[in-house]
């Protein structure tokens, strides 16, 4: 039942708004011409693995041990670390409505708990705080938990691609198998934190393209 709960939640079809996001790659591509899989790669060893996954994997291990205060701490961290609007807007937007969806389906007093904090406002609500705290209290390995959840960022960014016609679906799918390497290096980083002083990320181009990406004409992702 671990298993089955943790696939639903990595599942596209959960209505968590993920499909609404290109992780950056829409600017990417207005820009010009892209390496996919070559940034895909600088995404999740300088952006996703020390920022989000990182945030997953401390959550997690707060919930377990009860220390919400632990909590809070890598929610606001996680929060301050995104530098650009539509990217925090997002994080908070996808988090709330997994949060929300989560807390009916699975019923967990964790997600019980994390609700009354970002209802109150202690609290954002960024959606890697949201799935570790899902994830503890189902009882999902923090190893699978964070793993997977970096395979369903760059399952993410792939589909994005598609969509926005640089690859196409088979190329998808041999991007993806390639990322695995880059995933696997930075699931270990965001394994080997140990505080939310470990929270960062160092993606200055991406944070530009994102504030370019906010005042665009013309947007297929609102990320």
């Amino acid at each position: 039942m671990t298993l089955l709960a943790q696939l639903q939640l990595t599942d596209s079809a959960f209505p968590g708004g993920l499909y609404t996001l290109s992780h950056g790659l829409e600017a990417y591509t207005q820009a010009g011409p892209v390496d996919v899989g070559e940034l895909l790669e600088d995404v999740l060893l300088h952006a996703a693995g020390p920022g989000d996954a990182t945030a997953l994997v401390l959550t997690q291990r707060a919930v377990t041990a009860g220390d919400w205060d632990a909590v809070v701490a890598a929610d606001r961290r996680l929060h301050a670390i995104k530098l650009s609007r539509e990217i925090r807007a997002a994080a908070t937007r996808t988090g709330n409505q997994v949060l929300r969806t989560a807390t009916l389906v699975f019923a967990t007093p964790e997600l019980a708990r994390l609700t009354e904090l970002v209802e109150a406002g202690t609290a954002p609500g960024n959606h890697a705080v949201v799935l570790g705290t899902a994830y503890a209290g189902l009882g999902v390995p923090v190893h699978d938990a964070v793993t997977g959840d970096l395979y369903a960022f760059a399952a993410s960014w792939v589909s994005a691609a598609v969509r926005l016609g640089r690859l196409d679906f088979r190329q998808a799918q041999a991007t993806l198998y390639g990322a695995a390497g880059a995933i696997g290096r930075a699931a270990a980083h965001a394994l080997a934190a140990r505080g939310p002083l470990d929270l960062h990320a160092a993606t200055p181009v991406a944070d530009i393209m994102s504030a370019v990406h906010e005042r665009a004409e013309a947007r297929l992702f609102t990320t």
